[in-house]
């Protein structure tokens, strides 16, 4: 898809999206190009200038990247310690312990420990709220 900017005979600037120049162009002879303005359908494509992506942009945006990365990976870590610090940890007993939770049959507490991926299914099918807590490189249990 290739964003135009676009003006219409009265000087309405807008911007429309196509396939191709030619799919503008085709749509523009069969008059199903319009100014959203004023409704003229005399659009001309108008001036404007290439989005050029330098290596020092391209850099940029890399270290934005690699830092938000950092961040999100800081405020998960932060996240799992916490639960970690503040729940009782069941080891491979946690679909078994959810349950009885959710249902009423074990007092209310935060757990957390291991569960298959089918065990992990059965709970999401039984209504029981559950999330994964992400497991780092560098840390054990």
């Amino acid at each position: 898809m290739i964003r135009f900017s676009l003006i219409c005979d009265s000087e309405h600037e807008f911007e429309a999206w196509f396939r191709s120049s030619d799919d503008f162009e085709t749509q523009k002879k069969r008059g199903f190009v319009d100014c959203p303005s004023c409704g003229s359908h005399k659009v001309e494509k108008a001036l404007m200038a290439p989005a050029v992506s330098t290596a020092r942009k391209q850099e940029k945006v890399a270290l934005a990247m690699g830092e938000e990365q950092r961040r999100m990976m800081t405020q998960m870590k932060a996240m799992a310690e916490k639960i970690r610090a503040n729940a009782d940890y069941v080891g491979d007993k946690f679909a078994e312990e959810a349950r009885k939770i959710h249902f009423g049959e074990a007092d209310q507490r935060g757990i957390y420990g291991e569960a298959t991926l089918e065990e992990a299914k059965s709970l999401a099918e039984d209504g029981v709220d559950f999330m994964p807590v992400p497991v780092f490189p560098d840390e054990q249990n």
